[in-house]
């Protein structure tokens, strides 16, 4: 692998060579300066020699560069030693031809006796050092050995001149390590002049936590960030997380994944959060929010796929017992590799050890889904600006490894729920707020998405319910400007059904009375109308009885007239001198319309 790189930064394009340090080569725009000495310098125990073992370490395994360590103050087997645990093997990589140590003994007293001292001899020993492997870089550890038999300033401004000149000639990438001085940089004031590269490594101790800082003092010909990053030495060696190397280039995914609640999927547009976004659970203490962490990682392990889980409070086996409370049953999950739980107490470690852990565990497990519960336990630690820094490097490193996170908030009693303790809302893409209810003598928990970035999320009020089977998501009273959960929920909805009976009921007696009262008009109509019937039946008696009378009467007529020898009358009474004019005769009346 080629180890040259080109920054963009710059209209001269400044040839670099990648250190291999976690961040570093980040902050630097590519690594330290091709063929050219840098300076790494600070005070005892801030990882100047463990910075530059690092460089020759990862120079030869990584980017297939040889690498040469002149060192004057521990010999090559203490060196191997005290790097051995961060997992360097110095001596696999001398058999292999990659590295070269040389321990260059320089006795003070020594060179008062003689009273010559210079280089040359130093020179000859670097040279066939580097030939004799074909290094491209070299650590020289420390320069206040090197030069402790030179009480000339003049002279010794004028050999560290040539040392400088003399590594680039040579065209190899050089770190030189240095001791801080009293009020300067290095204890003699003049290596960051001549250096064209100069970093300070600083360890602090505040509140008895120690932090250790990196800060890129010069870099000759390049852009470089120019803040304190906090780094921390572990077990993969150091390790260095600033903002400026994850930045907001992250690709946001379409996937949705559930929370592990199906009624907070359906607030959240029916199918969960988004893959790869960070999830803000707030509330006071016992809400739920860690039940509903838990929630998320049960789902996320039956879907086959990696959880981790920091918790800062409670220890695993805790954690697993509280849960089969509801039902909720972890062991297996851990049994199967699916879930791995990282616990400590805050205090253990500083803010930058708690970040390069969760990020070295991150590249060991390999997780789809991560919990922190709290983040607001790190507070013990360091000022909520500093914890919010370290927040926002974490995830944007979450973010660039695609990993959706979950982020417990602890709110205290009395604040505004609306409001979170670090100020980290704007960096979540979804808020989900839990509340405790205080109502009738009774203390009942609700919850609500206040914030979903890209999700059409509801704006209503859940009950939120631990049971047997879990979180349950009851709606809430909600009427008459009113939010009631628990028994005052109970107790509402009972009065509702009282109500809603008394007025069945009533609309029963009504429908009764009203049917009542259709069957008696119905009656009053039957009766009317056989009443209709019996007078028509009368009238049309009373029409065949004259039509019987006038009948008769035409043949009581008709038999005078034969008696008489008179003119007979025709069968419908009526005489011949008549029959020209009209015939009228009384018509039955028919039946009346009802």
């Amino acid at each position: 692998m080629s180890s040259t790189v080109s920054t963009n930064r710059s209209k001269a394009s400044l040839k670099k060579t990648p250190s291999g340090i976690s961040g570093f080569d980040e902050i630097t725009g590519g690594g330290l300066p091709l063929g050219r000495p840098a300076l790494v310098c600070g005070g005892a125990g801030c990882g100047k020699t463990l910075f530059a073992s690092e460089f020759l370490v990862r120079g030869a395994q990584e980017y297939n560069e040889p690498g040469v360590f002149i060192a004057f103050e521990e010999t090559a087997e203490e060196l191997a030693s005290n790097v051995a645990s961060l997992g360097f093997d110095l001596n696999a990589l001398i058999r292999q031809k990659k590295l070269c140590i040389d321990h260059v003994h320089i006795e003070r007293s020594e060179i008062q006796d003689t009273g010559d001292y210079d280089l040359e001899g130093l020179f000859i020993r670097l040279n066939h050092a580097i030939d004799s492997i074909g290094a491209k870089r070299v650590v020289l550890d420390t320069l206040e050995a090197l030069f402790s038999g030179l009480p000339n300033e003049m002279i010794l401004r004028s050999e560290l001149r040539r040392l400088f000149r003399w590594l680039k000639e040579k065209g190899v990438t050089a770190v030189i390590t240095a001791e801080r001085g009293n009020g300067t940089l290095t204890r003699y004031g003049l290596e960051e002049y001549v250096a064209d590269c100069v970093i300070f490594l600083d360890h602090r101790v505040q509140d008895q936590i120690s932090t250790r800082r990196l800060r890129i003092l010069k870099y000759r010909g390049s852009l470089h960030g120019t803040n304190e990053y906090p780094f921390l030495i572990g077990e993969r060696g150091i390790s260095i997380l600033p903002v400026t190397s994850l930045g907001l280039s992250h690709v946001a995914s379409r996937e949705r994944i559930s929370s592990g609640v199906p009624r907070l999927d359906t607030m959240l547009g029916g199918r969960g959060f988004y893959r790869g976004s960070s999830v803000l659970v707030s509330g006071t203490a016992g809400s739920g929010k860690t039940t509903l962490a838990a929630h998320f990682v049960a789902a996320a392990c039956v879907r086959g796929e990696r959880a981790l889980y920091f918790a800062f409070e409670e220890s695993a086996s805790q954690i697993q017992r509280n849960m089969l409370s509801i039902g909720l049953d972890l062991g297996p999950f851990v049994r199967n590799g699916l879930l791995h739980f990282q616990t400590s107490r805050p205090t253990y470690h500083g803010l930058e050890m708690h970040l390069v852990a969760l990020h070295d565990a991150v590249q060991r497990f390999h997780p789809q889904v991560i919990i922190i519960d709290p983040i607001t336990n790190l507070t013990e630690v360091g000022t909520p600006l500093e914890v919010k820094s370290m927040l926002t490097r974490l995830i944007d490193f979450f973010k660039s490894e695609r990993l959706t996170a979950m982020f417990s908030s602890l709110t205290a009693g009395g604040a505004n729920l609306d409001q979170t303790e670090l100020g980290v809302s704007s960096l979540m893409d979804t808020w989900i707020v839990v509340r405790n209810i205080e109502t009738g003598g009774e203390r009942n928990r609700a919850l609500y998405v206040l914030k979903a970035r890209g999700l059409a999320h509801s704006n209503q009020v859940r009950e939120f319910v631990l049971s047997n089977q879990g979180v349950q998501l009851i709606d809430v009273y909600s009427g008459d400007g009113d939010v009631l959960v628990g028994s005052a929920r109970v107790a509402r909805k009972s009065r509702e059904r009282e109500e809603r009976l008394k007025l069945q009921q009533e609309q029963e007696r009504r429908r009764r009375a009203l049917l009542r009262r259709r069957k008696a008009i119905a009656a009053q109509i039957a009766a009317l109308r056989a009443e209709l019937e019996s007078e028509e039946d009368e009238l049309k008696m009373e029409d065949r009885v004259d039509r019987q009378r006038q009948t008769r009467h035409v043949q009581n007529q008709n038999l005078m007239c034969l008696q008489r020898s008179a003119d007979v009358s025709k069968p419908n009474g009526q005489s011949h001198e008549n029959q020209s004019q009209p015939q009228f005769r009384k018509k039955a009346a028919g039946p009346l319309p009802f």
